[in-house]
């Protein structure tokens, strides 16, 4: 496929254009796009003008661009995250009924957690999570339980990096970020306040599919200091059993089972 000047494909081109939108600019007009992308503006306009005869993208009122329905369509046909999202989804009502708070499903994509569902109830706590959005792998609850099930060289490869710190509760150190995962493995959870929200708690669980994989985290949402872990764990162990049977696990582990005294 053609190289541009910069030696980008056609293609990567394309897929620069597609992923400057996002919640916090689902639309701008092609002059804005351009500035966004650091693609010519002549450029842009003819990569825009192709995609919107795809229907990729479409025009606002306004002339502005944004995202197409049909994106939207092929993205769903067949895509693993919407027949696990539909799987899941009654279970996370039955959690969320239970808690009260935000609940969350995501899944590993690269190095960050991608979120596919969340469930929200008015009141409930502060959350950065969007379905769509992703977090940084060790800053949150899902995050380090899907690490914690990933691969060692995994592992290896996202602890010898630089990871940013982004509350006192935050961490960082490699030494104590591995015996935060091996802690993870043998609660079958993960409870970390305030790791990327000071005012937050998130309390995660792993999804297994077929072959006893972990695919997903199930997470919950909580304000800081009103953890309940024997109510909360065993509602979101009892959910990932149900997802995990749904998926082909064979045998779903007893997530969650062991709670510290006291909590």
């Amino acid at each position: 496929m053609a190289n541009s000047p910069s030696g980008d494909s056609l293609l990567s081109r394309f897929v620069t254009i597609l992923g400057a939108f996002d919640s916090h600019r689902s639309s701008m007009t092609i002059s804005a796009l351009s500035r966004r992308v650091g693609i010519p503006l002549a450029t842009t306009h003819r990569l825009v003008g192709q995609l919107l005869g795809e229907r990729l993208l479409e025009r606002g009122a306004e002339g502005e661009v944004r995202l197409g329905v049909r994106l939207w369509e092929l993205a769903s046909r067949g895509s693993r995250t919407t027949d696990l999202r539909e799987i899941a989804l009654p279970f996370m009502e039955d959690v969320q009924t239970v808690v009260q708070q935000h609940t969350t499903l995501s899944v590993l994509d690269s190095e960050n957690v991608l979120y596919i569902e969340r469930l929200t109830t008015k009141g409930s706590a502060v959350n950065i999570t969007r379905i769509a959005g992703r977090l940084p792998i060790h800053a949150c609850s899902s995050g380090l339980v899907l690490l914690a099930h990933s691969s060692s060289e995994f592992q290896d490869d996202v602890l010898s990096r630089s990871l940013m710190r982004y509350t006192e509760n935050t961490v960082t150190e490699p030494a104590s970020l591995r015996r935060l995962l091996a802690e993870i493995r043998m609660l079958g959870f993960a409870s970390v306040p305030g790791i990327i929200v000071p005012t937050t708690t998130g309390i995660a669980v792993p999804v297994f599919e077929a072959g006893d994989r972990v695919i997903a985290a199930l997470n919950v949402i909580v304000p800081l200091g009103e953890e309940d872990l024997r109510a909360t764990v065993p509602a979101l162990k009892t959910a990932a059993r149900g997802i995990s049977r749904a998926l082909g696990a064979q045998r779903p582990r007893d997530i969650g089972a062991r709670i510290r005294p006291g909590s």
